[in-house]
């Protein structure tokens, strides 16, 4: 079983409790002296089994933060206290200090609470007795890194969903969902860093007359070439998205209108000098009309007055006669 332990305790905790490890196979063991050295080997490496010493000061307190954040949370948390010889001795007459342990455990989040024996196999007097604390040890841990790779697993499968479900499937550029989430938020970007931000609508003239005359099958082929066209002539900074039928948006990071609209004049004549080779037999010529605008302080956070502008300059350029560009605000 493939899986990686972090132990944080003081020296004798450390030597203890490796000693009872050797028989897992394919872990990675490392090891911390307190909660601070263990905050920065979680945050780096990010182990799927915590075993910390329950009487090291602070390491309640760090199970506790662990288990407040979204992006640690799933880290398997087992509490170890030591087994006391004399199982019946209390320390303060009418204490339960197995019951607080447990309790204070719970109530930071651990997933697991264990009484051990703290010693060295060779050291303890019944070795049954070490052996079968032992086996439950590996046990809890086998049972939590079988918990986290479940979780890691349906964290892969909700990454793919969520990629196809913002990812349009003909062109494979992002779809409108991807869209919606992506423009708010690199509007918040640009005017938290107080640059400009423009935006594309490009549609193909004439798309309908393309299927009414080859097909449906033709004018696929014709979308996806487009689409691969466009993204091999943007800039790393743009991000194109399918936005419904046979038009695109293209987001412009840090790019005026006046940048804008020189992107688009040359999309609009890369797109239209050469003709797209749908088969050996058949090349179409195809002409774009695009609409450009620029993000304003009066647009709202959604982007949704930016796309409208946009949308309006590009109804100019159709109804002006197609292929060709219109920009302002």
């Amino acid at each position: 079983m493939d899986g990686s332990i972090l132990v944080v305790g003081g020296n004798d905790f450390q030597a203890t409790i490796l000693d009872r490890l050797p028989t897992l196979p394919a872990c990675d063991v490392d090891v911390a002296s307190s909660p601070k050295e263990a905050q920065h080997l979680i945050q780096a490496q990010q182990p799927d089994v915590l075993i910390l010493q329950a009487s090291l000061v602070g390491n309640l307190e760090l199970c506790r933060q662990i288990k407040q954040q979204t992006s640690l949370a799933w880290i398997y948390c087992i509490l170890i206290a030591d087994q006391p010889q004399n199982q019946s001795e209390e320390i303060v007459p009418g204490w339960n200090w197995e019951l607080a342990y447990r309790t204070a455990a719970l109530e930071g989040g651990a997933d697991a609470f264990l009484l051990l024996s703290l010693q060295k196999s060779e050291d303890v007097l019944s070795l049954t007795g070490w052996k079968l604390e032992n086996h439950l040890l590996q046990a809890q841990i086998r049972a939590g890194i079988g918990r986290v790779q479940i979780y890691r697993s349906m964290m892969r499968t909700n990454d793919l969903l969520s990629a196809i479900a913002l990812s349009d499937p003909l062109t494979e550029l992002s779809n409108r969902r991807a869209l919606d989430w992506e423009l708010p938020r690199q509007i918040q970007n640009a005017r938290h860093r107080t640059t400009p931000l423009s935006l594309l609508i490009l549609d193909i003239d004439y798309f309908k007359s393309v299927n009414d005359t080859y097909g449906h099958l033709v004018g696929d082929r014709l979308l996806k070439l487009l689409s691969a066209r466009l993204r091999h002539n943007l800039r790393f900074q743009d991000t194109p998205f399918r936005y419904g039928g046979e038009e695109f948006v293209i987001i412009l990071s840090n790019t005026t209108l006046e940048e804008g609209q020189a992107v688009a004049h040359r999309l609009n004549s890369l797109i239209g000098k050469q003709p797209f080779a749908i088969d050996a037999n058949l090349a179409l010529p195809v002409t774009v009309s695009i609409g450009v605008a620029t993000l304003q302080p009066t647009d709202d956070a959604n982007g949704i007055s930016l796309i409208n502008r946009a949308d309006q300059n590009l109804l100019k350029a159709k109804t002006s006669g197609r292929n060709q560009v219109v920009a302002g605000d």
